[in-house]
């Protein structure tokens, strides 16, 4: 099943997407949009165009595995791209994935303008490989 992943954020929000297979995560785009509605109509947009059958939503959690702020807002969010799309929603704890996404990009030499355009769909992309990886193990 295609999953589309989300990492948002306040300024950009990055997507990935995966194979029908569920084995390949890749970066898909990076959304820059400060309304929220509009955020969501561009979520549900690409959601379709990639033909996903799931949301997969980083969950902001505190190091302490407390919900904070953030972790409330993704999940109004992920309720309310749930309602409008009809997509169910997941949610997967993304602690640590922008540190794992700079580290990445650092391995790589992205630098400068490059990066801050793809470090968010780089973390929307681990957050999707660590959501598959939580699939593959709980179906065994």
């Amino acid at each position: 099943m295609k999953i589309l992943a989300v990492d948002l954020g306040k300024a950009r929000t990055g997507l990935a997407i995966c194979d029908e297979g569920e084995r390949l995560a890749s970066p898909l785009t990076v959304v820059q949009e400060h309304s929220q509605e509009r955020l969501c109509l561009a979520i549900i947009e690409a959601a379709k165009q990639n033909g996903a059958k799931l949301l997969v939503i980083g969950l902001p959690r505190n190091m302490d595995g407390s919900e904070g702020e953030s972790a409330q807002n993704a999940r109004a969010i992920g309720a309310k791209l749930e309602q409008e799309s009809g997509i169910p929603v997941a949610f997967c704890d993304e602690r640590g994935t922008t540190i794992t996404a700079h580290n990445y990009l650092n391995a790589t030499d992205t630098r400068g303008k490059r990066r801050k355009a793809v470090v968010d769909a780089v973390a929307a992309t681990i957050i999707l490989e660590n959501y598959l990886m939580l699939r593959k193990n709980q179906a065994k």
